[in-house]
């Protein structure tokens, strides 16, 4: 569907780099206070549940504010976001360093969850917008970059924290720092959309019950997830140096899980009933680490464990939202990211409560009914999910419909350098066959965690094909349009249109070679391969001034950059 030069998604302008480090700061987050905050209570005299504060000022601050993020980003520009959610991030986290009680870091934690909302809000879309050789090496820089933040932050926090509790904030304040210090220098100024972003549009999108189905579900598993984050750490009495390889293992998991096996799972399962199964041994999780609360090898054991579905968690978790919202992607996404947020924050609020009350095992088991319930919210929305993943991909029209019983020859290009050379080259494939031509314009939309992101705007994709249109009619070569939009990895784009091909009984379907290395396609899914797989129609491999090669499961495997 691209060009026939792989390129790596590591060649990037300073730019990108700039905004990938600041990232991995940023997915270093939660995991870098979690292996000090038994030193906190221990030399802040403080009792767990205060501690627990830490989470709830940070992640109700970050739910409120992504309210709003949008519309600050689409008024103020990317770039300008970008820089004051850094500035801020330093000014709090340097502060909470200087802090001498809990309440003090709890309040200085709020302020640094306002900045990390400005953030996340605007990071991804720089890194694909600074990106060199298409967005797909920019999807995977960022996983990249969120694989070693949610592993290494651990680790650097339990290093950092051996020596002081305040190794950790200080050691965040200088890295973003240097990470604001680059963008300033390196990111050039992005432009703004041209309508900037509603401040109440997050909040109507809640009026859809998909969206707000979804949103509660996520309010549900985030409570559970941020009961463990927030108390694991007592039960298993280790210092911060072991804490930190703890949750780094922990960490790993959830990268993995996250990129590489959720869209395998969601796409041989389906969306749904994965969510129902990892729901329910999340719950199974929490149960064993209640009950086990007394024996640290217990907990230590389960938490690692949970990593692999909280991985899976965070991904479906997003792409059912974006499935079922009826709203564009950056608005579903704020909507949804400010439900989930306020459960993660009120869950360790309360537990520490009911830990103060009762013992340290009532919150887990309370986190383990969350999960539950969680279930039971989802199978209200259930058809919802199902109905939508069967129609995940919805085909637009760009002008005139295919004639029906036409067999054509589908083209499928994405937003490529070489995507004319790809459909002049399906077109002789069409005059010789005597079928009309079909141009199938893919844009996919991206989820990545809580994150979702279309590279590409319907307007630049609808001109895009009405261009490709024009060229085959000066030539007198039949031809209509279509836009394809899909929701997750490459391979489910791939699916989507063999699904297509299958409808409208297509004779042929040419695509063109994949920049993207075999390593990246691994990562998020290959489309030719999951295409060849899905369809019973001739698919071929087209490139400019060469003859078509057929494309079976064979021929695939020898065509390694495919």
């Amino acid at each position: 569907m691209q060009s026939a030069v792989a390129t790596s998604p590591f060649r990037q302008p300073r730019a990108v780099w700039a905004v990938a480090f600041a990232c991995v700061i940023s997915f270093m987050g939660i995991g870098l206070v979690d292996p000090i905050l038994p030193a906190l209570a221990t030399d802040l005299h403080a009792s767990p549940s205060q501690v627990s504060l830490l989470f709830t000022s940070y992640l109700v601050v970050t739910a409120v504010a992504m309210l709003v993020v949008g519309a600050v980003a689409s008024r103020i520009g990317p770039k300008r976001t970008l820089v004051v959610g850094l500035s801020i991030i330093v000014v709090f986290a340097a502060l909470a360093g200087t802090s001498g009680t809990v309440g003090q870091i709890v309040g200085f934690r709020a302020g640094w969850g306002l900045g990390n909302a400005l953030f996340i809000a605007t990071s991804l879309a720089v890194i694909v917008a600074s990106a060199s050789g298409g967005f797909a090496g920019a999807i995977i820089l960022y996983e990249t970059a969120l694989g070693l933040g949610i592993a290494v932050g651990p680790l650097l926090g339990g290093e950092l924290g051996s020596i002081s509790w305040r190794g950790p904030f200080y050691g965040v304040a200088v890295l973003m720092a240097l990470a604001m210090v680059a963008t300033i220098v390196f990111v050039p100024a992005l432009p703004k959309p041209e309508k900037p972003t509603s401040i109440t549009a997050p909040l109507k999108a809640l009026r859809h019950r998909g969206l707000l189905t979804m949103g509660i579900m996520a309010l549900l598993y985030n409570w559970g997830f941020f009961t463990m984050l927030g108390y694991a750490p007592y039960p298993m009495e280790l210092d911060a140096h072991k804490l930190g390889l703890v949750f780094t293992a922990w960490g790993l998991l959830v990268a993995a899980f996250s990129v590489f096996f959720a869209p395998r799972l969601q796409a041989r399962f389906g969306t749904a009933k994965v969510l129902y199964a990892n729901l329910l041994a999340l719950a199974v999780v929490m149960v064993v680490i209640a009950a086990g609360v007394s024996t640290p090898a217990t907990v230590i054991a389960a938490v690692i464990v949970s990593g692999a579905f909280i991985g899976i968690n965070n991904t479906l978790t997003t792409q059912a939202v974006m499935l079922v919202a009826p709203v564009e992607r950056s608005v579903a996404s704020s909507a949804y990211g400010f439900v989930r947020f306020i459960g993660g924050g009120l869950a360790p609020f309360v537990a520490g409560k009911l830990a103060d009350r009762f013992d340290l095992s009532v919150p887990f088991y309370l986190g383990g009914v969350a999960f539950l319930l969680a279930i039971v919210v989802l199978s209200t929305g259930h058809k919802l999910v199902t109905a939508a993943e069967q129609d995940e991909s919805p085909l637009q029209p760009v002008g005139a419909l295919t004639p029906a019983d036409a067999r054509p020859v589908v083209v499928a290009v994405g937003a490529a350098p070489d995507a004319p050379e790809i459909v002049a080259a399906a077109a002789a494939i069409a005059r010789a066959s005597g079928s009309p031509l079909e141009v199938v314009r893919v844009r996919e939309t991206v989820v990545i965690e809580e994150l979702a992101i279309e590279p590409e705007d319907e307007q630049d994709a609808r001109a895009a094909v009405e261009g490709h249109l024009r060229r085959l009619a000066d030539h007198g070569i039949a031809a209509t349009g279509l836009l394809l939009t899909s929701v997750g990895d490459h391979a489910a784009a791939g699916r989507a249109l063999a699904r297509h091909a299958e409808d409208v009984q297509a004779r042929t379907v040419a695509v063109g070679r994949s920049p993207r290395g075999p390593a990246v396609q691994f990562a998020d899914g290959s489309f030719t391969s999951a295409l060849t797989h899905s369809t019973t129609r001739t698919v071929v491999l087209v490139t400019p001034d060469e003859t078509p090669h057929p494309l079976t499961a064979a021929t695939l495997h020898e065509l390694r950059g495919v």
